[in-house]
């Protein structure tokens, strides 16, 4: 292992040698391996692309035209304009309900958009609001989703595991909501999505938490089976009012899962392209690590301890360690446990800091996918030992959506 990081460290640093830190990089080896992985996994159903683990229009085309991946799932419906307009995907599927107004508006006054982008629903009021902006005659048809929520909650309820998301639980309340959207002018029914994270999003082999480990795979157990039964009811009992098109499920950590799942009919996933640290703590399957970032060593405040600039791209979710970015490469750093990873700098300890220099290279890895193109401008695709391509991300290209 320290000879394979070693080779990458050098090809890293070989590939970026031009370059000043702070900058990311993409190993398309890795990100089209993993593509290829994902596909696989979902044995034969197509892979919706999670654009906001990706956040780069180069890169969520390049992983579209890899067999087995079909449409993209974008965060929200300016995003989904975005893309549609760009011709990256005619087929965007918004994945939480909107109240952006003018978008909106654009989408209804627009038939080949509406064509193109579903929006996410789990209750009347969405519709309320949408039809209070542009009146159901004055407006192309819109395409809906239920979000059927995942969530498991045993002992009669006395128990939540997962997120909190649609209010939508059972089949028969899936059933209710589909009914009133087919009593609704303007809105059409075309698809069905319940993100189960409690499997999908929670790795069962966290690090030296033996019970704790045991406790998430029995739990996962347990949510599997029992929405297993509860999706399939609820998908029968939404096409008593709805021609669907679509039932989309999973996320990078359930693919294989949820794809046998037969109710399903395509998986969704995007984290898994660029193999973020969250996933390591997974048995199933853990992504070739593709996406890297770089901070230089600016200082050496004692000889057991070397200091970078910056660092500090933490991860949403709970304020815990395992949203920190990880110090990569060379092997055998950490962050210091009273600083952290901060904004301006990031102090860095362990067996090979006292190897580092300044001015040397080290290589990070975000704990999350694609909030790491929130922080900069471009990617450096890299291919070897050289960047092969430059291409912005969505905030290099002015974009930030949410």
């Amino acid at each position: 292992m320290a000879i394979e990081s070693d080779k990458l460290r050098e090809r890293l640093d070989r590939a970026t040698a031009h370059l000043d830190p702070p900058y990311a990089v993409v190993d398309l080896t890795a990100f089209d391996a993993n593509s290829v992985a994902l596909a696989e996994r979902a044995a034969g159903k197509p892979v919706r692309l999670a654009s906001k683990s990706v956040r780069s229009r180069e890169l969520i085309g390049r992983a579209l035209a890899r067999p087995g991946w079909q449409g993209v799932m974008a965060f929200t419906v300016p995003e989904a304009i975005w893309l549609v307009r760009a011709g990256v995907s005619d087929d965007v599927l918004v994945a939480y309900p909107s109240a952006d107004r003018a978008a909106l508006a654009e989408l209804g006054a627009d038939p080949t958009l509406a064509a193109a982008i579903t929006l996410m629903i789990d209750g009347t009021g969405q519709l309320d609001l949408i039809d209070a902006i542009t009146a159901p005659g004055q407006r192309a048809e819109l395409r809906l989703c239920l979000d059927l929520d995942a969530s498991w909650r045993p002992l009669r309820g006395r128990v939540h595991v997962g997120v909190r998301r649609s209010p939508v639980h059972s089949a028969r309340a899936a059933g209710a909501l589909a009914a009133a959207v087919a009593g609704r002018p303007g809105f059409r029914l075309v698809g069905l999505m319940s993100y189960e994270a409690q499997i999908a999003g929670l790795g069962d082999a966290p690090p030296g938490q033996t019970l704790l480990a045991g406790a998430i795979r029995l739990a996962q157990r347990g949510s599997y089976r029992e929405l297993l039964a509860r999706r399939g009811a609820a998908v029968a009992a939404v096409r008593e009012h709805a021609d669907l098109k679509f039932v989309n499920g999973g996320g990078t950590g359930s693919v294989a899962a949820t794809s046998a799942d037969p109710a399903v009919t395509e998986v969704t996933a995007g984290s898994g392209l660029y193999g973020p640290t969250l996933f390591d703590a997974y048995r199933a399957w853990r992504p070739t690590p593709a996406a890297f970032f770089a901070c230089t060593v600016v200082r050496r405040p004692t000889p057991e301890l070397a200091t970078v600039l910056g660092g500090g791209w933490i991860a949403s979710g709970p304020a815990a360690d395992s949203r920190l970015p990880r110090p990569w490469l060379p092997a055998g750093l950490k962050l210091v446990g009273t600083e952290g990873a901060g904004e301006v700098q990031t102090p860095l300890s362990g067996a090979a800091a006292a190897g580092l220099n300044v001015g040397d290279r080290v290589w990070f890895r975000h704990a999350k996918a694609g909030e790491l193109c929130e922080r900069i401008n471009e990617l450096h695709l890299i291919e070897g030992d050289a960047v092969v391509a430059t291409v912005p991300t969505y905030r290099g290209e002015g974009q930030a959506f949410l």
